[in-house]
């Protein structure tokens, strides 16, 4: 049994069961949701457990089926249609919890679960906690597993964190961390969004438990392909809000690869007879293309992932980039490297220069010439990228400034 501590007292649990034309197992799981409440509350931190139904434009016998529960739970009724997640969040809208969770209608997963979930976000001190289904004992189809690990890797590849199942549908999130969450979508995409806002989010810390899965009761109303792509859609949505200098350093290296691949032939061919033949001219050029793309990405990585700490960070005293993108451009490394690749630029051209002021003609290879605009560009990208730094350090001064107390003491 599990020993209430003082901080828990007062930890009601308000579950949402979101239920679109469910007749066929709305009873099933709302009394099986009733019947967990004693264990739950003997066993975790709750003390009280509250069941909200919110009937999503069901034009069954759902809600005929809902009301014969009530007053034991809430019912919350939608006219129309408006989406899975629009029911969990106007459940939670309703819900006097401190606690608050969802469970599917479809009787996949058991409400008794709840337990290891409450005591899982008291244990690790967690905002969001979720019922892993990706485990042996699991029913979940074998295309779905396979999607699920495919996001499940994606979004390990942008964050830091990990979790294996992002779409599971029955969680616990503390009611104090909605803020950190919210926005969510309407619909099915509503969970993999939390996932990854949640995994994406350094703030946010989330954790996840095996349970058991069993199969569905009634018609599915997951359509793989369509809401997979939604589900993908909505992950890279999230990925460039919290973390797009990963996508843009992922993409930089890429393009600097292409780049040497495409130039490995030409600079083996120069090494060895110590000329540059004309049927290279095209290497030259789209070699230059991906290379300059790649610095654009790299610069652009630096500057958008400092302008999204200006405009998310409760903290801008304490907010700092992270990555090798801010290490190189907040460096003096940088700024010397960009009159570096400057002068070397002019050096390259110097003599058709001269020639062309002094003579009116010049002879010199197109070679160096597309050397000279790439190393120039470079310089020229990391010196803006320089100046466009130092604008964002002086809003960040001027931000700082509207939130102190000596600002407030103005008006």
């Amino acid at each position: 049994m599990y020993e209430k501590k003082l901080n828990d007292l007062n930890m009601k649990l308000s579950v949402v069961i979101p239920a679109l034309n469910e007749e066929e197992s709305i009873a099933s799981i709302i009394e099986r949701s009733l019947a967990a409440e004693e264990y739950i509350i003997k066993n975790s931190p709750v003390t009280s457990l509250e069941i909200i139904v919110v009937s999503d434009g069901s034009t069954d016998k759902t809600i005929e089926i809902a009301k014969t529960y009530i007053p034991k739970i809430k019912l919350i009724v939608f006219e129309k249609n408006r989406g899975y997640g629009a029911a969990i969040k106007k459940g939670w809208e309703e819900a006097t919890g401190e606690l608050l969770a969802f469970i599917d209608a479809d009787g996949t997963c058991d409400p008794l679960f709840f337990t290891n979930l409450c005591n899982l976000l008291n244990t690790k001190n967690a905002d969001v906690v979720l019922g892993c289904r990706l485990n042996k004992d699991s029913k979940m189809p074998l295309i779905r597993r396979i999607g699920n690990f495919i996001f499940a890797k994606l979004l390990t590849f942008l964050s830091s964190k990990y979790v294996k199942d992002t779409a599971s549908g029955m969680r616990v999130v503390k009611k104090s961390s909605l803020k950190k969450i919210y926005p969510l979508p309407d619909g099915l995409h509503f969970t993999p969004a939390m996932s990854a806002k949640a995994l994406l989010n350094e703030e946010i810390i989330i954790a996840e438990e095996n349970m058991s899965y069993h199969e569905r009761e009634g018609e599915s109303k997951l359509h793989v392909a369509k809401d997979g792509i939604r589900f993908l859609k909505v992950i890279l949505n999230t990925a460039f809000l919290y973390r797009p200098q990963i996508i843009f350093n992922s993409c930089s290296l890429f393009s600097a690869i292409l780049a040497l691949i495409i130039m490995a032939y030409p600079i083996k061919y120069y090494v060895e007879f110590h000329q540059v033949e004309e049927w290279m001219i095209y290497r030259f050029i789209v070699a230059e293309l991906f290379a300059l793309t790649s610095v654009l990405l790299f610069s652009s990585s630096f500057l958008l992932q400092n302008t999204l700490l200006l405009s998310m960070s409760s903290n801008l005293k304490m907010s700092k980039a992270k990555g090798i993108s801010n290490r190189f451009f907040s460096s003096t490394i940088s700024t010397v490297l960009s009159f570096v690749l400057l002068i070397i630029g002019f050096l390259l051209i110097r003599n058709s220069l001269f020639s062309r002021i002094s003579t009116g003609h010049t002879y010199e290879h197109w070679s160096r010439y597309i050397a000279f605009s790439f190393f120039s560009l470079m310089g020229v990208i990391i010196l803006l990228t320089k100046w466009g730094y130092w604008i964002l350090t002086l809003l960040k001064e001027k931000l700082i400034f509207i939130q102190s107390d000596e600002f407030k003491k103005l008006d």
